[in-house]
């Protein structure tokens, strides 16, 4: 295990913090990609971050960018990796609709870049692709592996090309290539403007006494929230079985935007009815009502199954963002 050598795009985001730590944990050789800027966005991996000039460094960062096919292959050649995660996107939903191309730059194209990459460079790594519920729509609930997709939105739809072009190049090409398709999955380090961060964060300032009010947009949304700390493990777990699949990762409970922010509020002796108001402009142009995913393949061929469900997770973000407060 010692000599695994493993690249993570998205390293800097909530689930390539986590499963960075979770792969140098077992020995593993981390790379990571970050994208140039005049600030630095390193934070959620500063505690794990080692200087290169270090005696025996297990972390490497490099900058790049999954819309630049040619440094891709260049890396990729370089650091000859075991194992690759695609976990580099534009994963904002709501701002997908604004930026629509860019999304389908990234989120699509970027992901055929990095199989290509791998193919042309002929390096036999095992590729995991980050896939989403957003893929399954307007969909019934419960979803699964074989549940028909309907996109709502540009990023999903970017999403479910980048998931048939993973099959297609393990059909293709012999390539092991899995689809991991996680359902919502948060965690202190969720990024600010997504929807459970937002009001975890909210209920901190409004204890503290530093905000009053909180917006929100379609309150009686019904997601399948999980822990971002445990999903990064059935990622690792995907890459280690013999046949590649692909696989639903969900807790398999549903609950609403309001459920959870009343378990937020409540947790921090607070009513939410007394600080949340609806603002149009955060309804979405096709809205997704519900997704609660059915991970009983993950279940039995991964030996993975959740073990925080939403109420006990908003608990713990509330509790993070107050003491960071």
């Amino acid at each position: 295990m010692k000599n695994k050598v493993a690249l993570i795009t998205g390293v800097t985001g909530q689930d390539g913090s986590y499963l960075a730590e979770l792969l140098l944990s077992k020995g593993y050789e981390v790379h990571g990609l970050i994208r140039r800027s005049s600030t630095f966005n390193t934070s959620r991996i500063d505690h794990i971050y080692q200087d290169p000039h270090d005696p025996n460094p297990k972390l490497f960062l490099h900058y790049g960018d999954l819309i630049d096919g040619v440094g891709l292959t260049n890396l990729i050649r370089e650091i000859q990796p075991h194992e690759v995660y695609n976990l580099g996107a534009q994963s904002h939903v709501q701002v997908s609709f604004t930026m629509p191309q860019y999304t389908g730059q990234v989120d699509a194209v970027g992901a055929v870049g990095l199989l290509e990459a791998l193919r042309s460079a002929d390096i036999n790594a095992r590729f995991y692709q980050a896939s989403t519920s957003e893929l399954y729509g307007s969909t019934p609930p419960p979803q699964n592996e074989e549940s028909v997709f309907h996109p709502r939105s540009p990023y999903a739809a970017a999403k479910l090309m980048a998931y048939w072009c993973t099959v297609n190049y393990r059909e293709g090409y012999g390539m092991h290539a899995t689809n991991g398709i996680l359902f919502n999955h948060e965690s202190p380090r969720r990024g600010e403007t997504f929807v459970t961060r937002k009001i975890t964060r909210a209920v901190a300032e409004i204890a503290k006494g530093s905000k009053k009010k909180l917006f929100l947009g379609n309150m009686d949304a019904v997601r399948d929230w999980g822990y971002a700390k445990e999903y990064v493990e059935s990622m690792w777990l995907m890459l280690q079985k013999d046949k590649p699949s692909d696989y639903v990762v969900a807790t398999g409970v549903g609950a609403t935007v309001k459920d959870f922010a009343e378990a937020a509020f409540s947790h921090a002796g607070l009513n939410w009815q007394d600080h949340i108001e609806v603002d149009q402009k955060y309804i979405r142009p096709t809205e997704v009502d519900a997704l609660i995913g059915d991970p009983s393949k993950a279940t039995r061929e991964l030996n993975w199954k959740a073990t925080t469900h939403w109420k006990e997770l908003a608990a713990i973000m509330v509790d993070a963002d107050i003491a960071a407060k």
